[in-house]
């Protein structure tokens, strides 16, 4: 019998998740990953949201009991401190705008977890994601592709996993709509068959960045010069950390029409806003980039990319520039391309591959 691990944050998904595994044979056990510090959890109980709450560790808990299979607790919280929650904070400081969750399942979920599993001796982990593993025999590569239900595909977020990572991994969900998994969990009268899906940052529930970086670091981000496009000195802004391209509300500036943040510069404190049509660029260099249904790319390729999770893919060419750079030219103009984000590429329902956004071309 194959064993599973199977990684449970209190909601239902992971929940229906570790159910259909167990109903398909699997020899299933729940871990629920700590994540935080008990003075981190504090500050972030405030809000009632997050992931690490003692109230999700006992209805996944619950869930376990109810299904007949073991249950843990794995402290992870300082690979979470120094791999999530140092590297979000140590992007804004930089000017970039980082995308915690996918260093979350990069370092967290499916190395750390996949590795203790293996110590363990179970043959593979499995999480509540909505998205799919396939293997593809011509190629002889694992594949990440989307999920039946695109409403809530998570691919954005998962584009770092490796061949030995996609291998060792499970996604029970792809092949269901949300609806169903609600249906399934109500049906099957698990605890959390009606819990909220979780919407924030879990370190950060109350939206209020700037003020985590603040207490986090210890930290402030000095005030300097808000200026237009052609350099011009419009005002003072409040710190780099406040803003991220793209952001038109709380600017504190008033220009007698709509402005938005275009740019911003650490070494010179500035933050440049401009009109909505400033925000638009048709092409962008990424790093960091990690390849899943090729081993390389030898010659351009036709794709569809997103630079953020929400966004609907869009037509583009992603070339191999050398260093470990990737070019991604999209035949229309995207709107607020953002250093730090990931830009994610598609060949039909196949990711392709993924990377860290540099910077935005003209």
């Amino acid at each position: 019998m194959k064993k599973v691990m199977v990684g449970m944050s209190g909601g239902v998904d992971s929940s229906v998740a570790a159910m259909l595994l167990r109903e398909q044979g699997y020899d299933v056990m729940g871990v629920t990953l700590k994540l935080f510090g008990d003075e981190d959890i504090a500050e972030a109980e405030k809000e009632g949201k997050t992931c690490c709450a003692l109230s999700d560790v006992m209805d996944a808990r619950s869930v376990a009991m109810r299904l007949g299979f073991e249950h843990l607790v794995f402290n992870f919280k300082d690979c979470f401190r120094e791999n999530v929650m140092k590297q979000f904070a140590d992007s804004y400081l930089c000017g970039r705008t980082p995308n915690p969750c996918i260093e979350c399942n990069r370092h967290v979920k499916f190395d750390k977890m996949l590795r203790r599993a293996q110590e363990l001796g179970y043959d593979f982990i499995a999480t509540g994601h909505y998205a799919a593993i396939e293997y593809d025999e011509n190629t002889g590569r694992w594949l990440l592709k989307r999920p039946a239900d695109r409403s809530k595909d998570q691919t954005y977020v998962l584009y770092s996993l490796t061949q030995e990572q996609l291998s060792h991994t499970l996604f029970p969900l792809g092949t269901l709509e949300k609806s169903q998994v609600r249906e399934l969990a109500e049906k099957a009268g698990l605890v959390n068959s009606n819990k909220p899906d979780s919407q924030d940052i879990c370190f950060v529930p109350d939206g209020d960045y700037a003020g985590f970086i603040r207490r986090f670091t210890g930290k402030d981000s000095p005030c300097g010069k808000f200026v237009d496009v052609e350099g011009k000195v419009l005002g003072e802004h409040k710190g780099i950390i406040n803003y991220t391209v793209g952001q038109r509300k709380h600017l504190g500036i008033s220009l007698g029409k709509p402005a938005y943040v275009v740019r911003k510069d650490v070494e010179t404190n500035t933050v440049t806003v401009g009109d909505e049509a400033d925000l638009y660029t048709k092409s962008l260099i990424a790093d960091d980039f990690n390849l899943i249904s090729a081993a390389e790319l030898e010659a351009p390729m036709r794709v569809t990319a997103k630079t953020r999770y929400s966004q609907k893919e869009q037509p583009a060419t992603v070339s191999y520039l050398g260093n470990g750079e990737y070019l991604v030219e999209f035949d229309e103009p995207q709107r607020a391309v953002t250093s730090g984000q990931a830009v994610v590429l598609y060949d039909g329902d196949t990711v392709v591959g993924g990377g860290t956004i540099i910077r935005a071309m003209e």
